[in-house]
């Protein structure tokens, strides 16, 4: 068994870690995540609109203060409306500038205007104009894969542009503000006089613009992220790299937010509709089923640890057990330690595919409400889920199913890997014993 543990932390270092950094690095999947990072504060109060604008009561209740929150919600519903449409409807504005910015930074560019550059890139493929209007249709969830590619696209542009040396300089005695502004007209240029004719020859082609095209052609794509083996591959990707150092989490969830945000935004749109909830896995089905009390569900882990029969990972439990409550479990995964622990593998890696089994099942027979809300990833578990399902009472429910079992699987793993540091103590104070004895002798 020790050779089988030593083989496959071996197997790890050698393809997972190297693998796993180069990935996390990549300086387009940094842009991404940071692209959505800057947009998360607007999208979790546009989400938090949810609340006010569809109550957590049947229509039918009888309870004072419900209906009278019903009623409000009926009445001001197109005022409520507003910040939700300012924020959701609105979340590739952000995410795009975010993308911009991110990307601009790490090519030496400047911000700010890479950040617009790639809105307005964003825009000329996105925001058709027509009957005197602009449509906001692709400018929500339908449009994340497109903000990406043309964020990207802008900033690279610019980006060559400047290597090259072509752009409009003014004398030095032009203000700066105006000297920037001016050179960064030939980007803006060679941006338009590119994404508008590709516009509107893809939809003389196909009939369909640019956002409408890529989300056609990914709809297998988002379906089957939306599935029990893309939620599995996923988690087990995040653990690997996560054992091996790697922080798993930032290049899983990079990868994963376009999907979460495309079907959130779609079931954000079938909740006011009325309609069925068509998808499971969002950011807080991860954050709130999958990561309780951080990567590899270890809040039940820390409340362990405070029995534990080791000082040590007593300790350890003290230490993290606060910090669990919140998702932020390092104390945990550096002090007991996890990371590259054999003895501790096996269930970092399995409980939260466990809990993903459980609560996919349960939301897929019906007996778990979906996700409609972005919560904060800090957000405590059992509060989260409830409040990402519209204050459900399911969630909390599964919540706690989810973290009994993970205590029972952690448990057998937990005492050997005890029994094994109270045996290497103990052959170390026997050997301590030994050496004056040593000594004397010779």
């Amino acid at each position: 068994m020790r050779s089988l543990y030593q083989s496959m932390i071996a197997a790890i270092e050698q393809s997972i870690t190297p693998f796993a950094g180069r990935l996390g690095q990549q300086k387009y999947v940094i842009a991404i995540r940071d692209g959505f990072t800057a947009a998360l504060p607007f999208m979790i109060i546009g989400s938090f609109m949810l609340v006010f604008i569809f109550p957590p009561f049947s229509a039918d209740t009888t309870i004072r203060f419900a209906r009278t929150w019903l009623d409000f919600s009926i009445t001001y519903r197109e005022q409520l409306m507003l910040p939700f449409e300012l924020s959701m409807g609105l979340m590739t504005f952000f995410i795009s500038v975010g993308v911009g910015a991110s990307l601009g930074r790490q090519l030496n560019l400047d911000s700010v205007m890479s950040g617009l550059l790639a809105f307005m890139a964003f825009l000329l493929v996105a925001a058709p104009y027509a009957d005197d209007k602009i449509s906001t249709e692709y400018l929500s969830g339908q449009g994340i894969f497109t903000a990406l590619l043309t964020s990207i696209y802008a900033t690279q542009v610019y980006a060559a542009l400047k290597q090259h040396n072509i752009a409009i300089r003014l004398p030095k005695e032009v203000p700066t503000g105006v000297a920037r502004s001016f050179e960064i007209l030939i980007p803006v240029l060679v941006i338009v006089a590119t994404l508008h004719p590709l516009n509107l020859f893809i939809e003389a082609q196909t009939g369909m613009i640019i956002p409408e095209a890529i989300m056609h052609l990914l709809a297998p794509l988002v379906s089957a992220s939306d599935s029990l083996p893309a939620i599995l591959l996923s988690v087990l990707l995040c653990q690997l790299f996560w054992f091996s150092g790697i922080h798993g989490s930032l290049i899983v969830t990079g990868i994963m937010n376009p999907f979460w945000m495309t079907n959130l935004a779609v079931n954000q749109a079938a909740l006011a509709a009325g309609d069925v909830l068509p998808h499971i896995y969002l950011q807080g089905f991860w954050d709130h089923y999958l990561l309780i009390g951080g990567v590899g569900s270890t809040l039940p882990l820390a409340f362990l640890l405070l029995r534990s029969k080791v000082t040590h990972l007593r300790t350890i439990g003290r230490m993290g057990i606060v910090p669990s409550f919140f998702n932020i479990n390092e104390p945990i995964m550096f002090g007991a330690p996890i990371i590259m622990n054999p003895m501790l593998f096996l269930p970092f890696v399995l409980v939260p595919m466990v809990n993903a089994v459980l609560a996919y099942t349960a939301t897929k027979m019906g007996w778990l409400a979906q996700v409609v809300s972005l919560t904060p990833w800090t957000t405590p578990a059992p509060i989260g889920a409830s409040w990402a399902a519209n204050w459900s009472f399911s969630p909390l429910i599964m919540c706690l199913l989810c973290m009994m079992f993970s205590a029972l699987m952690y448990l057998p793993f937990l005492r050997a890997y005890e029994r094994t540091l109270i045996k290497s103590e103990e052959q170390k104070i026997q050997g301590d014993l030994s050496l004056p004895k040593t000594a004397s002798s010779n």
